[in-house]
């Protein structure tokens, strides 16, 4: 059996240096120096007026009725179903309209697997969908089961 043998003096002299404390002054210049940073960053995001639910509709709606690609149509249906509220059917039928003109029957049949995690209950999932009707039939997509 091996015997673990201290360190060489050379070692351990170049490891007592890391071992120093740091200076509590250059702790608290460091912490108040992102303290003002963080500041600054609340204050410059707390200038930003909160959307109402009628301007987050319209922006979707236009953004949606300009998608040309499969990505924009993705990364669309992700940033809208991000938001703490089920989209308006306006913004679900420009989505859906755009899945048709880009040939994404697969993010079709998702946009209304997420109404339905969005949604507080069945009932409210079966409005979507009696809403939705006309825009589902006319173009071919299908909820989840």
């Amino acid at each position: 059996m091996q015997r673990l043998r201290a360190p060489s003096s050379s070692i351990a002299r170049a490891l007592r240096p890391a071992a120093r404390p740091v200076p509590v002054v250059a702790v608290t210049a460091r912490a108040q120096s992102h303290s003002r940073r963080s500041q600054q960053v609340r204050h410059a995001s707390s200038a930003h007026a909160e959307e109402t639910f009628e301007e987050f509709t319209a922006r979707y709606t236009s953004f949606f009725k300009g998608v040309q690609d499969i990505f924009e149509l993705q990364r669309g249906v992700n940033n809208c179903f991000a938001y703490d509220l089920v989209p308006a059917p306006s913004i679900i039928e420009a989505a859906l309209h755009a899945a048709r003109r880009v040939n994404d029957y697969g993010t079709a049949v998702r946009i209304f697997e997420g109404i339905k995690e969005k949604v507080e209950n069945k009932a409210q999932y079966e409005a979507y969908l009696a809403e939705l009707k006309n825009i589902k039939d006319e173009l071919g997509a299908s909820e989840s089961a």
